[in-house]
């Protein structure tokens, strides 16, 4: 099959949910707020070992007035705006909507916090595993993410006043024999997101190893696949995964009052986290967290939990346990039927209307932004890795040693700690040149990295090329230096283009790694729009959709590599005319 065949086939399948108009196909938008009809009761099945009945030792007594609140105090990256690392992946409480804008319960509260302080906010996506991190370097003023506040967090960064509550739920097979935390045991294979609470709870509160994920949605989809035995995480992302059909419940939650829901601030900020409590507290007395809760995640509070300081006053919330009564009625009579495996797996992966979805956003953001990253690391590791080559072979062991000691360690370190070190180490140093965006040193991480692969590559052709080429090209008169720049280097290159092009495939999709260091909304790249998709629409469609944008990109480009290595090696094929009849002559 020819490469047009192959790219034809692949558009198809991303263009095949087009005309489609299947209910079937539908998926509900898990990153739009979902009313006071989705309510839920407080859990019955609470582990009676959760500590519920905990001191709440770090809320605060009262707040300042807000006209007490001094701006310029409050140690911002850019005065007068809040700068917010947040996540793409955990509807309702924090994602990224149809719109392509960060929202949900989380960051719409901080901003009508922000909106009483008269600061901007600007959102920037990231992963939770560097999140505290960030914050605690300055890489972000705040981090929000339902972040369920510990001791241990509390070393690292400071945290406002709660806003939320921390409940988490044990999510199980039906009819298995997981029915309680108390049934977790060595050999069970628990499913958590890494970096969470709930990560710590599973490892140094029931002392078991976890199997961990990067996002909700992939730890869920393992657990329906059978992947995994048990998936613990946040009751309000629990309740958000599981659909009508789907063979799975939660069975059991856990919940301490005094591990409360905050968001994360630089420890020795303490302006900020006391105007962020000011806030906080204004927006509750005025009636907004109330709207805000009852439309995301409208919840039951716990007996003896509310938001805000100890004098704020209490939201007044419709009676959820009433609505979530009525709503458990209605779904009996209205249960749905279980889907069968071939069922989940072509809704799981091959749901074409969120294909159709899904392209837009890859060709609008994600492919322009791949190709910059893979461009721009390209050049500069492939001008990095050519030099690296050329001292790598040098008579000279003060070129020699550097070279090997640099290519030794950036080929040794995995990707995403080089991305981290340069992201976080240097960005706050050049924060002034770049400002505080690492987009750029992003591209400066990769190409770090990939000059030490392609430095190998050009040392291994350069070495390649017969020794005859350079004694020939000395002995009629050439210097070494001329030698090597015009005869051996441009043979060894040539010889190793396919190696090349494979290590400039490998960088298209490494280009996924730089979310680590938090970006806008429009600087994603393919997988990252993709995985976003996917936690809107609790589907991994659009995350299969963003694989074959990759195929898109990296089939071409193979091909086009071999063509070239092809007429290199053989050079373009000579048309002879035939010989004129008049000018042949016969013996004889």
């Amino acid at each position: 099959m020819s490469v047009f065949a192959v790219l034809a086939a692949v558009l198809a399948i991303l263009l095949a949910g087009c005309g489609s108009s299947s209910d079937s196909a539908t998926s509900t938008d898990l990153c739009a707020p979902p009313g006071v009809g989705s309510a839920s009761a407080a859990p019955t099945n609470l582990d009676a070992a959760s500590g519920s009945a905990a001191e709440d030792r770090y809320t605060t007594p009262t707040t300042k007035p807000l006209n007490e609140i001094d701006k310029n105090a409050l140690g911002l990256l850019t005065p007068g705006k809040l700068s917010v690392g947040t996540l793409s992946d955990a509807p309702p409480s924090i994602c990224i909507d149809s719109a392509g804008k960060f929202t949900g319960f989380d960051n719409e509260l901080l901003k009508a916090v922000c909106a009483k302080l008269g600061l901007q906010v600007e959102f920037s996506g990231t992963e939770f595993a560097g999140l505290l991190s960030q914050v605690a370097t300055k890489r972000f003023d705040v981090g929000s993410s339902s972040i369920t506040t510990t001791d241990d967090r509390r070393k690292t960064v400071g945290f406002t006043n709660g806003y939320d509550f921390g409940y988490f739920s044990l999510v199980a097979p039906n009819g298995g024999s997981i029915k309680g935390f108390g049934d977790l045991k060595p050999g069970t294979r628990i499913g958590v997101v890494q970096g969470t609470v709930q990560d710590d709870y599973v490892q140094n509160t029931l002392h078991l190893s976890a199997v961990k994920f990067p996002d909700y949605a992939t730890a869920y989809a393992n657990l329906k696949s059978g992947q995994i035995d048990a998936w613990v995480a946040p009751s309000q992302q629990a309740e958000g995964a599981i659909k009508p059909g789907d063979a799975t419940s939660i069975v059991q939650n856990t919940f301490s009052v005094n591990n409360f829901v905050g968001w994360a601030v630089n420890k020795g900020n303490q302006p900020l986290i006391d105007a962020l409590n000011s806030g906080l507290d204004a927006v509750i007395a005025d009636g907004t967290y109330a709207k805000l809760y009852s439309d995301w995640v409208p919840r039951q509070l716990p007996a003896g939990w509310k938001p805000g300081s100890k004098a704020a006053p209490m939201p007044q919330l419709a009676d959820f346990a009433a609505i979530a009564k009525a709503n458990a009625q209605h779904k009996t009579e209205q249960a749905a039927a279980p889907k069968s495996t071939l069922q989940q797996l072509g809704d799981t992966f091959f749901n074409w209307e969120l294909y159709r979805k899904a392209l837009p956003d890859l060709l609008k953001t994600g492919l322009p932004n791949t190709l910059i990253l893979a461009l721009v690391s390209g050049v500069l590791g492939t001008v990095g890795g050519l030099l690296l080559a050329v001292a790598g072979i040098s008579r000279t062991r003060w070129l020699r040693w550097p070279a090997r000691i640099y290519t030794d360690i950036f080929r040794g370190l995995p990707a995403v700690v080089i991305i981290l070190i340069v992201g976080l180490g240097v960005g706050p140093v050049v924060k002034n040149l770049t400002g505080n965006n690492p987009y750029w040193l992003g591209a400066v991480a990769l190409a770090l990295m990939a000059a030490a692969y392609i430095g190998e590559i050009f040392r291994s052709g350069i070495q390649s090329v017969d020794t005859g080429q350079l004694e020939a090209s000395r002995a009629i008169g050439f210097s070494y230096r001329q030698s090597m720049a015009l005869v051996v280097i441009p043979q060894g290159v040539r010889r190793v283009l396919p190696a090349l092009m494979n290590q400039f495939i490998a960088l298209i999709k490494d280009s996924s790694l730089i979310y680590f260091l938090g970006l806008l909304v429009t600087q994603r790249e393919l997988f990252a729009v993709g995985r976003d998709l996917n936690a809107q629409t609790g589907n991994l469609s659009p995350l299969v959709a963003a694989g074959l944008m990759y195929l898109v990109l990296t089939i071409p480009l193979t091909h086009l590599v071999n063509y070239i290595d092809k007429r290199l090696r053989t050079g373009k094929r000579e048309t002879i005319a035939p010989l004129d009849a008049d000018l042949v002559v016969e013996k004889g």
